[in-house]
Order: C-alpha cells, then structure tokens, then sequence
C-alpha cells in the first residue's frame, strides 16, 4: 500500500515553541554569539587589568599587595570559566554530531 504525498506536505515548516515562534528565530534579546563575544571580551579585559595592577606595583606605584593577589586571582578565575565553558560546548557539539538520526 502506497501513500500518495501531497504537495503541502512536502514544505517543512521550521519548529516551534509554544508561543509559535521558530526556534532558530532571533529574539530581542542578545544572542549567543554576541554573549560568547561579551565573555571573551570581559575575559580579556580582566587580563589586562591584572597585568596593569602587577605592572604598577613592579613600578613602585601605590598598589597594595593584596590588590595585586585580588587581580591575579579574579584574571585566573576568569580563564578557568572561559575554559571550561569551552569544553562544554565541544562536548555538546561532539555529541550532537556523534547523534544518529
């Protein structure tokens, strides 16, 4: 038995959430690009605010030590999540395409 296909059918039509807008639509929000790039960008800022504070007490300039440990510290948690943000997602990449349909 043998299902003729209708012409209408043969349109895929993109899915939706409940409200009825597609999923890959953009929204008025930012998307995940310009938030990846807004963390990448914060990331680096916060490098080279470290390096500028470790910079200025090597120069014998008023900065407390603990400044300079402050900066270090905040430069190093940064990385780590910019790190493991990173892995995340190759993660979820490679199991998206390992996905067999």
């Amino acid at each position: 038995m043998t299902i003729p296909i209708r012409p209408e059918m043969q349109v895929i039509s993109p899915l939706e959430r409940g409200e009825g807008t597609p999923i890959g639509a953009t929204t008025d929000g930012p998307g995940f690009g310009d938030l990846l790039t807004r963390a990448l960008s914060g990331a680096e800022g916060v490098q080279q605010q470290k390096d500028n504070v470790i910079g200025a007490f090597l120069r014998g300039e008023p900065v407390e030590l603990h400044q300079v440990m402050a900066a270090a510290e905040e430069a190093s948690l940064s990385l780590q999540l910019l790190v493991e943000t990173r892995n995340k997602l190759t993660d979820a990449y490679r199991t998206l395409m390992n996905t067999q349909v």
